[in-house]
């Protein structure tokens, strides 16, 4: 016979905790993006570019067009970044959202970008990039 689930008050409360801390990060992530966004731009397109997962033309137009990418995140509602980030979800466990949203833009869009001429290494190189680059604002 089939166990049959009915959650009591003491699952419906973690469960509760869980979600809510959840969207602490998410919220927390977003307002690091407001307030550190040109450093946080910097420090990424030089790592990509030092690690050599991004070979580009131009530095400068690389951490523009990242810039440009944070600033849309800042506006963008929950739909929006849950669409863009979507086929990435799965790529490593408790994403950080601010690192995957940049994975995502990295991977599909800049590298059709003029000055881009190729992106090396796999999804998962390139989101420990960033992240490990967005770990160290999110931290101030």
């Amino acid at each position: 016979m089939p166990k049959i689930f009915r959650p009591n008050n003491k699952e419906s409360l973690l469960l509760s905790k869980i979600e809510s801390s959840k969207e602490r990060d998410r919220r927390l992530s977003i307002n690091m993006v407001r307030e550190h966004g040109d450093e946080l731009s910097n420090s990424i397109a030089m790592k990509l570019v030092e690690n050599k997962i991004i070979e580009t033309k131009s530095k400068n137009s690389l951490e523009e067009q990242i810039s440009n990418k944070l600033g849309e995140l800042g506006k963008s509602d929950d739909f929006e970044i849950d669409y863009q980030i979507a086929p990435y979800r799965n790529l490593i466990p408790n994403p950080n959202l601010v690192s995957l949203y940049l994975t995502a833009f990295v991977l599909e869009s800049l590298i059709n970008h003029k000055d881009v001429v190729d992106i090396y290494g796999s999804d998962e190189e390139v989101y420990h990039c960033i992240n490990k680059q967005t770990m160290k604002f999110m931290q101030d």
